[in-house]
């Protein structure tokens, strides 16, 4: 093989990581809503809490952010639209506008004061207080003898 030239191929398989990695990104969060975008999400669990952060970047808390709790079921809606200017000029974009939607299942029911939410800097951050673990619900009844 000396004097010739060996062509390499290129492997997919980083594109194919990046995509795994992203979360299915294209792939709708639950079946009904393919239009939505999966809010990328890190959760942690410790001192009591679960905390819940999404990476929510260029929109609106108050305006563009709901969060809905069912029994222990937390789901995080939020919409970023595209502004009608930048349309005009913009040659390249690798933003996501539109929907974006994610529902987390906690390992708890959530409490009915909780949860707690806060954005900054493109991130939303939920804390969930972890409920008391219930005292054991068995006890001895004592019976009296009646008459």
């Amino acid at each position: 093989m000396t004097g010739s030239s060996v062509s390499r191929r290129r492997s997919g398989l980083p594109e194919l990581m990046e995509w795994l990695g992203a979360g299915f990104p294209e792939l709708p969060v639950e079946w009904g809503r393919g239009d939505a975008h999966v809010i990328p999400i890190e959760v942690m669990e410790g001192d009591g809490r679960y905390v819940l952060r999404a990476q929510l970047p260029g929109v609106d808390p108050e305006k563009d952010i709901s969060i809905t709790v069912e029994g222990d079921t937390l789901t995080v809606r939020a919409e970023h639209a595209e502004s009608t200017e930048s349309t005009e000029r913009k040659r390249h974009s690798e933003f996501r506008y539109g929907s974006f939607e994610r529902t987390v299942r906690l390992p708890f029911p959530i409490p009915d004061e909780e949860p707690e939410a806060e954005y900054r800097d493109g991130i939303l951050t939920v804390t969930v207080r972890r409920p008391a673990e219930p005292k054991s619900s068995t006890r001895s009844v004592p019976v009296r003898r009646a008459g």
